[in-house]
C-alpha cells in the first residue's frame, strides 16, 4: 500500500498551532495583562434600570473623595460626537430608516439595563466604584418594553415616542409579485414560526482598554482587544473624535475569542482616550463578565415565519419569510444589516425560483444586537432547513429525498438566487450523501428501536446550509527579510484564537524553505501594518492568504537574486530550502541569514489579491440524539459533519474551528437564553442564570470535507470560521423534532430547547392525546 505523503508545511499540511505554548504555560499578553507605569483606573456607573428620564443631583461628594481624578458626564464631553450606526439602509418605501442618538455618556434618559451614566477615574477600580456610589441620581421609571412581537402591538410603550412607534427600520429583499405568482399556483404551502433566540458572546476574555495621550506628538493610543484595529480605529477617530485617524494609534495584543462581538466600538474606548488627555496619565478599564451581559452586543433575536410553496411533485416554486428582528434599545455598528445579510440567503442550496422576504427592525429596552458568530446566515438556515423537514412531513416525502429532489445542480453553477446572491460552485448531493454514510443514517431504526426498549426517544436531523463569506474585497500582505535570517509578516488581519500566525506561517515557510519558527507575525498595529480589513465573516484565510503567498513567492525571488550574484549562477538555477539558497542539483549554498546581512537594503516584497464576489461555503450536519422522556434530558450520541471549504489550507485548524462553531450552535440549540423580565431587567447577567455547556456535554464530532474549489478566490478557498454555527442549531433542533413527534406527539419546540421545556411539552402533548 502506497502511502500518501503530507508536506511538512505549505497548504493542506496539518501543521500544530505555534501560538499554543505561550497561551498554555500562561504566556499570553491579554489587554488586562497590559501594564502601564501611572496608570489610572476607571469604571463606568451604569443604569440600574430599563428605561427612564434621570438627573444627576449630587455629584460633588464622588469628586471630591481621595483617590478619584476625574468624573465625567454627558455634559463633560461635549466634544464628543454619538456613537455611529454605520448601515443606513433603504426601506421598502425608498425612504431612509432613521438612527438615534447613541450618546457616550446618556444626559437625560437611559433605555436599557447597563446603559452609561457617568465615568469615574480613580487610583484603583475599587475606589472608582466607591465613588460611583456616591453620585446622586433622580430616576423617573417609564415604562418599557421587551419582545419584538410585544413591541410592536399598538399599546406597547414606545423606546424613542418621537419616531412614533417601535418600528425601527422595514425592508424587503426579492419579488413580491413573482412570490404572489408562485404561491397561486402552488399544489401545497406549508407554513411555519420559529424563534432564534438572544445570545451573549461570551468569550473567555472580557473586554478591556487602556488609553494613553501624547502631547509631545498630539497623538492617542488605545490598546484594546479587536477584531481589527484598523476599523476601529476609524470609527473612533473619525466618528466619536472628530480627529484624523493619524492621531490615534490602535494597538491589539492576544485576543480572547472574538465572534463578532470584539468587531464594534464601545464607549469605554473614547472615554478612556479623553480621560487620559485631561488627566495625563493612562487610563485603564477593565470590564467584568456581568458587564459582558449588560453592555456588549447581543446576538440573534428573531422571530420569523415563512411560507414555503410545492407544486404537485413536491418541487419548491416560492418562498416568503417575514423577519421580526429585536434590535435593541439603539441601532448598534452594524445591526440593522445583520437579518438582512440573513435574509439574501433565504433559500438556501435549495432552487428556489421565487421569494419575498420582509425584515421588520424592532426597538425594545434591551441591550442592541449585532453580528454574532455568522451574523444572518445560521439564522436564515435555521428557518430554512426546519421549514424544509416539516413540508417533507406534510407531503409525505422523506426529508433526505425531498432535499435532493430540491438542490441546485452541479450543473446549474453559475447559479443566481432570487436575492441575486452568485453562487460559483457546488455539489450539494456529494456532501450530504457523504455525511449520511458517515452517520449510518439508514441503520437509524434499529438503533431507535434499541432506545426505546431502553425507555429513551431517538431522534436523527439532517440540515443542508450554505453561506455567504469572505467577502469582496483584498487583503494587503507585506513580507520582510530580517539581518538574521527570518522574515516578518505584517498582514491586517487579526487572530481572535484561529491561529493565523500558523496559517500564515506555513504557506511563507514552505515558498521560503525556512522552519515555522521564522516566520514572525506582526498584527494589531495600525502604527505598523499599513492598512486592513479586520477578522471578520470568514475572510481572514481566504482574503490575506493569497496576497501572503504572492508576498511569499516575490520575497523568493528577490533572494535569490541576490544569491545569485553570491553563487555566480542564473536565479533559475537555485532553490530556497532549509535556512539557505541552493543550486539545484549541487552542494553549492549561502545562507539566507547571510544574504539577508550582506544586502544594502531590506528585502521586502507587499502584495494584495483582490476578488470581487464572497464565497460560498456548505455542507451537511446530522445530529442523532436520545431523549429521556422523563426529565425531557437530551444526550446527543453523534455528529457528522460534511463541509465544502473549496480548499483545506490546516486541517487541524479547519476542524478546530468547525467544532467551535458547532459546539456554539448546539449550545444555542439546548440551553443558552438571554432573559429580561416584563421591566426590561436581566435576569441571566451571569453564569449562574445563562448556561454554556461543558466539555462532558458534547460528543466527538466526526469531520470530513467534499470539497469543490471556490472560483470566485484565488486559491479556491471558501472559508470556514462560521460554519459550524450555520449548521448546527436545525441539525439539532430536528432531530429533537423527530423524537418527540414520533414518540411523544410532539408537533413544535423553540430554541432553547431545555430539559423542562422538552418535558412541558411532552406533558401537554399527553394532556391532548
Amino acid at each position: 500500500m502506497n502511502k500518501v505523503m503530507t508536506p511538512k508545511f505549505g497548504i493542506g499540511a496539518p501543521v500544530r498551532r505555534q501560538e499554543d505554548h505561550a497561551f498554555l504555560t500562561g504566556h499570553g499578553c491579554y489587554t488586562s495583562d497590559v501594564r502601564r507605569a501611572g496608570a489610572l483606573a476607571a469604571h463606568v456607573l451604569r443604569s440600574p434600570v430599563a428605561h427612564a428620564r434621570f438627573t444627576i443631583t449630587d455629584i460633588s461628594r464622588a469628586r471630591a473623595l481621595d483617590g478619584v481624578h476625574l468624573v465625567l458626564t454627558a455634559a463633560d464631553i461635549s466634544e464628543l460626537n454619538t456613537m455611529p450606526c454605520k448601515t443606513v439602509m433603504r426601506q421598502v418605501d425608498g425612504s431612509r430608516h432613521p438612527v438615534p442618538p447613541r450618546e457616550v455618556l446618556c444626559s437625560e434618559q437611559v433605555r436599557h439595563v447597563g446603559d452609561a451614566i457617568a465615568f469615574i477615574v480613580a487610583d484603583t477600580p475599587d475606589l472608582a466604584k466607591t465613588a460611583a456610589e456616591m453620585i446622586e441620581i433622580d430616576f423617573e421609571e417609564l415604562e418599557a418594553v421587551v419582545g419584538s412581537v410585544r413591541a410592536l402591538e399598538q399599546e406597547a410603550p414606545q423606546v424613542w415616542p418621537e419616531l412614533g412607534s417601535n418600528r425601527a427600520f422595514e425592508i424587503a429583499l426579492g419579488d413580491e409579485g413573482e412570490a404572489d405568482e408562485a404561491f397561486a399556483k402552488a399544489s401545497h404551502v406549508t407554513s411555519i414560526e420559529v424563534v432564534n433566540n438572544r445570545l451573549v458572546a461570551n468569550y473567555m476574555e472580557p473586554r478591556a482598554c487602556i488609553g494613553e495621550y501624547d502631547p509631545d506628538t498630539d497623538r492617542y493610543t488605545l490598546t484594546t482587544g479587536t477584531q481589527g484595529g484598523h476599523g476601529m480605529r476609524a470609527v473612533i477617530a473619525e466618528d466619536i473624535m472628530g480627529i484624523e485617524q493619524a492621531r490615534l494609534r490602535v494597538v491589539t495584543p492576544d485576543v480572547g475569542g472574538g465572534f463578532g462581538t470584539k468587531m464594534f466600538c464601545y464607549r469605554e474606548y473614547p472615554l478612556c482616550l479623553v480621560a487620559a488627555h485631561r488627566l495625563g496619565r493612562p487610563v485603564k478599564w477593565v470590564g467584568e463578565r456581568t458587564e459582558h451581559f449588560m453592555v456588549d452586543s447581543h446576538g440573534r433575536d428573531n422571530v420569523t415565519t415563512a411560507e414555503l410553496a410545492l407544486d404537485e411533485t413536491g418541487r419548491m416554486l416560492g418562498l416568503r419569510v417575514h423577519v421580526i428582528a429585536d434590535m435593541g434599545a439603539y441601532l448598534h455598528q452594524f445591526g440593522p444589516s445583520i437579518p438582512r445579510v440573513g435574509t439574501s440567503m433565504a433559500t438556501g442550496v435549495y432552487d428556489i425560483p421565487a421569494l419575498w422576504a420582509r425584515t421588520t427592525g424592532v426597538y425594545t429596552n434591551t441591550v442592541p444586537t449585532d453580528a454574532y458568530r455568522g451574523a444572518g446566515r445560521p439564522e436564515a438556515a435555521y428557518v430554512l432547513e426546519r421549514l424544509v423537514d416539516k413540508a417533507a412531513e406534510e407531503i409525505g416525502m422523506d426529508p433526505v429525498a425531498f432535499r435532493r429532489f430540491n438542490f441546485i445542480k452541479p450543473m446549474q453553477f453559475p447559479y443566481v438566487t432570487a436575492t441575486k446572491r452568485r453562487y460559483d460552485t457546488g455539489d450539494f448531493d456529494q456532501h450530504l450523501t457523504q455525511a449520511l454514510a458517515a452517520a449510518d443514517w439508514d441503520g437509524f431504526a434499529a438503533r431507535d428501536a434499541q432506545s426505546l426498549r431502553n425507555g429513551r426517544w431517538r431522534g436523527i436531523g439532517v440540515c443542508t446550509y450554505i453561506e455567504a463569506c469572505a467577502f469582496a474585497g483584498g487583503e494587503e500582505a507585506t513580507l520582510s527579510l530580517n539581518d538574521d535570517g527570518t522574515v516578518t509578516l505584517l498582514v491586517g488581519t487579526q487572530s481572535n484564537g484561529q491561529g493565523h500566525a500558523t496559517a500564515y506561517g506555513q504557506v511563507v515557510a514552505d515558498v521560503l524553505g525556512l522552519v515555522l519558527e521564522d516566520v514572525k507575525l506582526v498584527q494589531g498595529d495600525t502604527d505598523r501594518v499599513r492598512k486592513g480589513g479586520g477578522t471578520g465573516g470568514s475572510r481572514s484565510i481566504p482574503i490575506a492568504l493569497p496576497s501572503v503567498l504572492n508576498a511569499s513567492n516575490a520575497l523568493a525571488e528577490l533572494i535569490k537574486a541576490e544569491a545569485a550574484d553570491h553563487l555566480e549562477v542564473g536565479s533559475a538555477d537555485l532553490e530556497l530550502a532549509e535556512g539557505v539558497v541552493r543550486v539545484v542539483g549541487t552542494d553549492q549554498s549561502v545562507s539566507i541569514a547571510q544574504i539577508a546581512a550582506q544586502t544594502q537594503t531590506t528585502l521586502q516584497a507587499c502584495e494584495e489579491v483582490t476578488q470581487d464576489e464572497c464565497t460560498y461555503p456548505n455542507g451537511t450536519h446530522i445530529c442523532e440524539l436520545e431523549v429521556d422522556p422523563e426529565t425531557g434530558q437530551v444526550a446527543i450520541l453523534r455528529y457528522v459533519i460534511t463541509d465544502d471549504f473549496g480548499v483545506t489550507v490546516n486541517p487541524l485548524l479547519l476542524q478546530g474551528q468547525v467544532h467551535g462553531g458547532v459546539v456554539q450552535a448546539i449550545s444555542q440549540a439546548l440551553c443558552e437564553h438571554t432573559v429580561y423580565d416584563e421591566e426590561g431587567q436581566l435576569l441571566t447577567a451571569s453564569f449562574m442564570d445563562y448556561q454554556l455547556p461543558r466539555a462532558a456535554d458534547m460528543p466527538s464530532f466526526e469531520f470530513s470535507t467534499a470539497n469543490v474549489p471556490s472560483t470566485t478566490n484565488a486559491l479556491g478557498i471558501k472559508g470556514a470560521g462560521e460554519a459550524g454555527t450555520i449548521g448546527g442549531c436545525a441539525a439539532v433542533m430536528n432531530a429533537l423534532g423527530s423524537a418527540l413527534k414520533r414518540h411523544g406527539g410532539v408537533t413544535h419546540l423553540d430554541m432553547p430547547a431545555t430539559p423542562e421545556r422538552i418535558w412541558q411539552a411532552i406533558q401537554a402533548a399527553r394532556s391532548m392525546a
